[in-house]
């Protein structure tokens, strides 16, 4: 038995502010998305009116990037492959 045991009652007492709460969101004059407050919105990349970040770039960017990796997997992917009976007999 543990010496100093703290009863049901008083441990629920204290894990009752340990509830979580959902973020507060405020709505973009600019576009109408949903943001978190005092950061600048996902959608179009402004904070208070000002553009802060240039989103359409760093989507281009992002995607270019993705089309580069998908190319190189397709690319490993052709040497990888073992090669048939009659590429073998061809090759001799």
């Amino acid at each position: 038995m543990v010496r100093m045991r703290i009863n049901r009652s008083a441990t629920r007492k204290r894990r009752s502010h340990h509830a979580l709460t959902e973020p507060r969101l405020s709505e973009c004059k600019e576009c109408g998305a949903k943001h978190l407050r005092h950061r600048a919105c996902l959608e179009c990349g402004k904070y208070r009116g000002r553009v802060v970040e240039d989103v359409e770039a760093k989507n281009t960017k992002k995607a270019a990037k993705r089309i580069a990796k998908l190319e190189g997997l397709a690319n490993q992917s052709q040497k990888d492959e073992p090669k048939t009976d009659s590429e073998e007999s061809n090759s001799k």
